[in-house]
Protein backbone atom coordinates (compact mmCIF):
# COMPACT_ATOMS: atom_id res chain seq x y z
CA UNK A 1 0.00 0.00 0.00
CA UNK A 2 1.31 3.76 -0.48
CA UNK A 3 2.61 5.54 2.36
CA UNK A 4 0.55 8.27 3.43
CA UNK A 5 2.12 11.44 3.71
CA UNK A 6 2.87 11.58 7.67
CA UNK A 7 4.09 8.25 7.18
CA UNK A 8 6.32 8.87 4.56
CA UNK A 9 7.87 11.57 6.58
CA UNK A 10 8.42 10.03 9.79
CA UNK A 11 10.47 7.21 7.77
CA UNK A 12 12.41 9.73 6.15
CA UNK A 13 11.54 8.11 2.65
CA UNK A 14 9.46 11.05 1.21
CA UNK A 15 11.69 14.02 -0.18
CA UNK A 16 10.62 17.79 0.82
CA UNK A 17 8.68 18.69 -1.47
CA UNK A 18 7.56 15.62 -3.82
CA UNK A 19 4.17 14.23 -2.41
CA UNK A 20 4.58 10.29 -2.10
CA UNK A 21 1.08 9.94 -1.66
CA UNK A 22 0.06 9.71 -5.66
CA UNK A 23 -1.83 6.97 -6.48
CA UNK A 24 0.34 3.97 -7.72
CA UNK A 25 0.30 3.56 -11.30
CA UNK A 26 -0.36 6.94 -11.77
CA UNK A 27 0.72 8.38 -15.73
CA UNK A 28 1.26 11.90 -15.97
CA UNK A 29 0.91 13.52 -19.50
CA UNK A 30 3.48 16.16 -19.35
CA UNK A 31 3.27 18.81 -22.36
CA UNK A 32 6.38 20.80 -23.15
CA UNK A 33 7.83 22.20 -26.74
CA UNK A 34 10.34 21.62 -29.18
CA UNK A 35 12.77 23.92 -27.14
CA UNK A 36 16.14 23.84 -25.34
CA UNK A 37 13.80 26.15 -22.90
CA UNK A 38 11.21 23.90 -22.35
CA UNK A 39 13.58 20.98 -22.04
CA UNK A 40 12.96 20.49 -18.25
CA UNK A 41 10.09 17.87 -18.28
CA UNK A 42 12.22 15.42 -19.64
CA UNK A 43 14.44 15.50 -16.81
CA UNK A 44 11.48 14.61 -14.86
CA UNK A 45 12.34 10.86 -14.48
CA UNK A 46 15.08 11.13 -12.26
CA UNK A 47 13.22 12.53 -9.62
CA UNK A 48 9.68 10.29 -9.94
CA UNK A 49 8.36 9.05 -6.46
CA UNK A 50 7.37 5.23 -6.35
CA UNK A 51 4.28 4.77 -8.54
CA UNK A 52 4.51 8.20 -10.77
CA UNK A 53 5.42 7.56 -14.70
CA UNK A 54 5.47 10.58 -16.12
CA UNK A 55 5.04 10.92 -20.34
CA UNK A 56 6.47 13.82 -21.79
CA UNK A 57 4.69 14.70 -25.06
CA UNK A 58 6.33 17.64 -27.58
CA UNK A 59 3.86 20.10 -29.45
CA UNK A 60 4.98 22.18 -32.27
CA UNK A 61 4.00 25.45 -31.01
CA UNK A 62 2.71 26.83 -27.46
CA UNK A 63 -1.23 27.31 -28.63
CA UNK A 64 -1.06 23.78 -29.45
CA UNK A 65 0.31 22.90 -25.92
CA UNK A 66 -1.60 24.85 -24.69
CA UNK A 67 -5.36 23.50 -26.30
CA UNK A 68 -3.84 20.07 -24.90
CA UNK A 69 -4.05 20.78 -21.32
CA UNK A 70 -7.20 22.65 -21.79
CA UNK A 71 -9.21 19.78 -23.62
CA UNK A 72 -7.29 17.17 -21.15
CA UNK A 73 -5.43 15.51 -23.59
CA UNK A 74 -2.69 15.99 -21.65
CA UNK A 75 -2.82 16.74 -17.40
CA UNK A 76 0.23 19.54 -17.58
CA UNK A 77 1.77 21.56 -20.04
CA UNK A 78 4.75 24.05 -20.32
CA UNK A 79 4.41 27.01 -22.63
CA UNK A 80 4.11 30.45 -23.59
CA UNK A 81 2.84 32.97 -21.04
CA UNK A 82 1.36 34.52 -23.83
CA UNK A 83 -0.67 31.28 -25.23
CA UNK A 84 -1.88 31.09 -21.23
CA UNK A 85 -3.42 34.75 -21.26
CA UNK A 86 -5.06 34.03 -24.45
CA UNK A 87 -6.72 31.28 -22.72
CA UNK A 88 -7.68 32.72 -19.75
CA UNK A 89 -8.62 35.87 -21.37
CA UNK A 90 -11.54 33.35 -23.25
CA UNK A 91 -12.67 32.39 -20.12
CA UNK A 92 -10.96 28.53 -20.43
CA UNK A 93 -10.47 26.64 -17.61
CA UNK A 94 -6.76 27.02 -17.30
CA UNK A 95 -4.60 27.62 -14.26
CA UNK A 96 -0.87 28.55 -14.14
CA UNK A 97 1.21 26.67 -11.43
CA UNK A 98 4.76 27.28 -11.70
CA UNK A 99 7.06 28.50 -14.15
CA UNK A 100 8.96 27.17 -16.89
CA UNK A 101 11.87 29.73 -18.38
CA UNK A 102 12.74 33.19 -18.83
CA UNK A 103 14.97 34.66 -21.67
CA UNK A 104 14.59 32.05 -25.08
CA UNK A 105 13.95 34.51 -27.56
CA UNK A 106 15.80 35.69 -30.34
CA UNK A 107 15.63 38.59 -32.78
CA UNK A 108 18.08 37.16 -35.51
CA UNK A 109 18.81 38.43 -39.12
CA UNK A 110 20.66 37.33 -41.74
CA UNK A 111 24.58 37.75 -41.57
CA UNK A 112 24.69 38.76 -44.91
CA UNK A 113 22.04 41.33 -44.66
CA UNK A 114 21.86 45.03 -43.72
CA UNK A 115 19.30 44.97 -40.27
CA UNK A 116 21.48 45.24 -37.72
CA UNK A 117 18.34 47.11 -35.06
CA UNK A 118 15.09 46.57 -34.68
CA UNK A 119 14.49 50.15 -36.88
CA UNK A 120 16.06 48.39 -39.65
CA UNK A 121 13.27 45.91 -40.24
CA UNK A 122 11.59 48.43 -41.79
CA UNK A 123 9.82 47.05 -44.47
CA UNK A 124 11.15 43.36 -44.26
CA UNK A 125 9.78 40.20 -43.96
CA UNK A 126 9.97 39.44 -40.62
CA UNK A 127 8.85 35.22 -39.32
CA UNK A 128 6.85 35.60 -36.23
CA UNK A 129 4.47 32.92 -34.68
CA UNK A 130 1.13 34.77 -34.28
CA UNK A 131 0.05 34.07 -30.78
CA UNK A 132 3.25 33.34 -29.18
CA UNK A 133 4.93 35.13 -26.50
CA UNK A 134 7.74 36.74 -29.37
CA UNK A 135 5.04 38.23 -31.12
CA UNK A 136 3.72 40.59 -28.00
CA UNK A 137 7.70 41.29 -26.88
CA UNK A 138 8.20 42.07 -30.93
CA UNK A 139 5.30 44.29 -31.37
CA UNK A 140 6.26 46.06 -28.07
CA UNK A 141 9.76 46.19 -28.70
CA UNK A 142 8.22 47.64 -32.30
CA UNK A 143 6.29 50.29 -30.39
CA UNK A 144 9.22 51.70 -27.99
CA UNK A 145 11.34 52.44 -31.65
CA UNK A 146 8.03 54.13 -32.89
CA UNK A 147 7.13 51.49 -34.98
CA UNK A 148 4.27 49.13 -35.93
CA UNK A 149 3.56 45.33 -37.17
CA UNK A 150 2.47 47.65 -40.04
CA UNK A 151 5.67 48.49 -40.78
CA UNK A 152 7.13 44.76 -41.57
CA UNK A 153 5.66 42.04 -43.17
CA UNK A 154 5.34 39.46 -40.98
CA UNK A 155 5.61 35.96 -42.09
CA UNK A 156 3.71 32.90 -39.93
CA UNK A 157 6.95 30.41 -39.56
CA UNK A 158 6.63 27.75 -36.78
CA UNK A 159 9.45 28.26 -34.14
CA UNK A 160 11.24 24.75 -35.79
CA UNK A 161 11.40 26.00 -39.32
CA UNK A 162 12.53 29.70 -38.92
CA UNK A 163 16.20 29.09 -38.99
CA UNK A 164 15.15 27.20 -42.29
CA UNK A 165 13.28 29.69 -43.69
CA UNK A 166 16.35 32.61 -42.81
CA UNK A 167 18.70 30.20 -44.54
CA UNK A 168 16.57 30.15 -47.65
CA UNK A 169 15.99 33.83 -48.03
CA UNK A 170 12.09 33.24 -47.03
CA UNK A 171 11.98 35.96 -44.70
CA UNK A 172 14.84 38.19 -43.92
CA UNK A 173 14.71 38.30 -40.39
CA UNK A 174 12.41 36.08 -37.06
CA UNK A 175 11.51 36.37 -33.84
CA UNK A 176 12.66 32.90 -32.52
CA UNK A 177 13.14 30.68 -29.74
CA UNK A 178 16.06 28.77 -28.92
CA UNK A 179 17.57 26.56 -29.78
CA UNK A 180 17.19 28.47 -33.74
CA UNK A 181 19.37 31.20 -32.53
CA UNK A 182 22.17 29.13 -31.29
CA UNK A 183 21.82 27.06 -35.11
CA UNK A 184 21.53 30.45 -37.04
CA UNK A 185 24.79 32.31 -35.30
CA UNK A 186 26.90 28.87 -35.27
CA UNK A 187 26.50 28.39 -38.51
CA UNK A 188 27.32 31.41 -39.50
CA UNK A 189 23.73 31.90 -41.59
CA UNK A 190 22.04 34.53 -38.66
CA UNK A 191 23.37 37.25 -36.11
CA UNK A 192 21.51 37.95 -32.96
CA UNK A 193 19.70 41.52 -33.69
CA UNK A 194 18.83 41.94 -30.28
CA UNK A 195 17.29 39.96 -26.93
CA UNK A 196 13.98 41.99 -26.63
CA UNK A 197 13.95 41.72 -22.73
CA UNK A 198 13.93 45.51 -22.36
CA UNK A 199 10.44 45.76 -22.21
CA UNK A 200 8.27 45.98 -18.17
CA UNK A 201 7.05 41.77 -19.33
CA UNK A 202 11.13 41.61 -18.42
CA UNK A 203 12.30 38.30 -19.36
CA UNK A 204 9.13 36.13 -18.69
CA UNK A 205 8.56 33.48 -21.49
CA UNK A 206 6.82 29.99 -20.76
CA UNK A 207 4.69 28.46 -17.46
CA UNK A 208 3.57 25.31 -15.89
CA UNK A 209 -0.15 24.93 -16.17
CA UNK A 210 -2.69 22.42 -15.65
CA UNK A 211 -6.48 22.20 -16.04
CA UNK A 212 -8.81 24.03 -13.19
CA UNK A 213 -10.18 20.73 -12.39
CA UNK A 214 -6.89 19.25 -12.01
CA UNK A 215 -5.92 21.56 -8.95
CA UNK A 216 -9.44 20.76 -7.44
CA UNK A 217 -9.44 17.27 -7.54
CA UNK A 218 -5.76 16.60 -7.16
CA UNK A 219 -3.87 19.08 -5.10
CA UNK A 220 -1.53 16.68 -4.44
CA UNK A 221 -0.36 15.96 -7.78
CA UNK A 222 0.17 19.21 -8.40
CA UNK A 223 2.37 19.97 -5.77
CA UNK A 224 4.11 16.50 -6.90
CA UNK A 225 4.52 18.05 -10.28
CA UNK A 226 5.64 21.48 -9.19
CA UNK A 227 8.17 19.60 -6.93
CA UNK A 228 9.54 17.25 -9.91
CA UNK A 229 9.55 20.93 -11.88
CA UNK A 230 12.00 22.31 -9.88
CA UNK A 231 14.33 19.39 -8.85
CA UNK A 232 14.60 19.05 -13.02
CA UNK A 233 15.05 22.87 -13.37
CA UNK A 234 18.11 22.95 -10.62
CA UNK A 235 19.43 19.72 -11.88
CA UNK A 236 19.90 20.90 -15.69
CA UNK A 237 21.02 24.48 -14.69
CA UNK A 238 23.53 22.56 -12.75
CA UNK A 239 24.32 19.70 -15.17
CA UNK A 240 24.88 21.95 -18.21
CA UNK A 241 26.69 18.72 -20.08
CA UNK A 242 23.73 16.80 -19.61
CA UNK A 243 21.45 19.79 -20.35
CA UNK A 244 22.79 19.92 -23.82
CA UNK A 245 23.21 16.14 -24.43
CA UNK A 246 19.57 15.82 -23.80
CA UNK A 247 18.86 18.63 -25.99
CA UNK A 248 20.49 17.06 -28.35
CA UNK A 249 18.77 13.89 -27.76
CA UNK A 250 15.37 15.10 -27.83
CA UNK A 251 16.13 18.24 -30.78
CA UNK A 252 18.15 16.47 -32.54
CA UNK A 253 21.01 19.73 -33.18
CA UNK A 254 24.31 19.70 -33.18
CA UNK A 255 26.19 20.52 -29.91
CA UNK A 256 28.15 23.64 -30.98
CA UNK A 257 24.60 25.03 -31.72
CA UNK A 258 23.28 24.25 -28.22
CA UNK A 259 26.42 25.62 -26.35
CA UNK A 260 25.52 28.86 -28.35
CA UNK A 261 22.39 28.90 -27.07
CA UNK A 262 22.89 27.97 -23.67
CA UNK A 263 23.39 31.97 -22.49
CA UNK A 264 20.23 32.69 -23.73
CA UNK A 265 18.38 29.74 -21.47
CA UNK A 266 17.14 30.71 -17.63
CA UNK A 267 14.95 27.77 -17.12
CA UNK A 268 13.18 28.02 -13.57
CA UNK A 269 9.63 27.14 -11.47
CA UNK A 270 9.01 29.22 -9.07
CA UNK A 271 6.08 31.89 -9.24
CA UNK A 272 7.48 35.02 -7.81
CA UNK A 273 5.67 38.00 -6.92
CA UNK A 274 8.04 39.52 -9.98
CA UNK A 275 6.72 37.12 -12.41
CA UNK A 276 3.26 37.33 -11.78
CA UNK A 277 3.43 40.88 -11.71
CA UNK A 278 5.02 41.05 -15.07
CA UNK A 279 2.37 38.58 -16.57
CA UNK A 280 -0.40 41.04 -15.73
CA UNK A 281 1.95 43.79 -17.21
CA UNK A 282 2.07 41.04 -19.97
CA UNK A 283 -2.16 40.72 -20.37
CA UNK A 284 -2.17 44.23 -20.60
CA UNK A 285 -0.04 44.88 -23.10
CA UNK A 286 -1.72 41.89 -25.03
CA UNK A 287 -5.41 43.96 -24.63
CA UNK A 288 -3.76 47.14 -25.71
CA UNK A 289 -2.58 45.20 -29.34
CA UNK A 290 -5.91 43.66 -29.19
CA UNK A 291 -4.44 40.59 -28.83
CA UNK A 292 -7.33 39.67 -26.61
CA UNK A 293 -10.64 41.30 -26.08
CA UNK A 294 -10.67 41.97 -21.80
CA UNK A 295 -8.48 40.83 -19.00
CA UNK A 296 -8.20 37.54 -17.45
CA UNK A 297 -9.52 36.97 -14.23
CA UNK A 298 -6.06 36.82 -12.61
CA UNK A 299 -7.03 33.82 -9.87
CA UNK A 300 -5.98 31.65 -12.90
CA UNK A 301 -2.33 32.60 -12.06
CA UNK A 302 -2.19 30.37 -9.16
CA UNK A 303 0.87 30.62 -6.96
CA UNK A 304 0.38 28.65 -4.02
CA UNK A 305 1.69 25.26 -4.90
CA UNK A 306 4.99 26.36 -5.86
CA UNK A 307 5.01 28.76 -2.39
CA UNK A 308 4.62 25.38 -0.94
CA UNK A 309 7.03 24.01 -2.44
CA UNK A 310 9.71 26.85 -1.89
CA UNK A 311 8.61 26.66 1.94
CA UNK A 312 8.94 22.83 2.25
CA UNK A 313 12.55 23.06 1.32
Amino acid sequence: MPLTRRAALATGLSAPFISRTVRAETVVRMGTLKLIHAITPYFYERFVPDGLRVEVIAFESPTDGKAAVVTRSIDFGTFGIAAAIQGAAAREPLAVVGSECNKGLGVVARTDGAIDSLKDLRGRRVAIWPGSTQEVFILDRLRMEGMSVRDITPVRVSFSEMHAALARGDVDAYVGAEPAPGVSVSTGIGKVVEYPYSTPMGSLNQILATHRDTVAARPELVRTVVGLQRKAAEFATSHQDEMIAMTVAKLGQKRDAIAVSLPNVELNWRMTPEMVGQAKTYAQHMLDAKQIRALPDFAFLDPRFSDEVAAAS
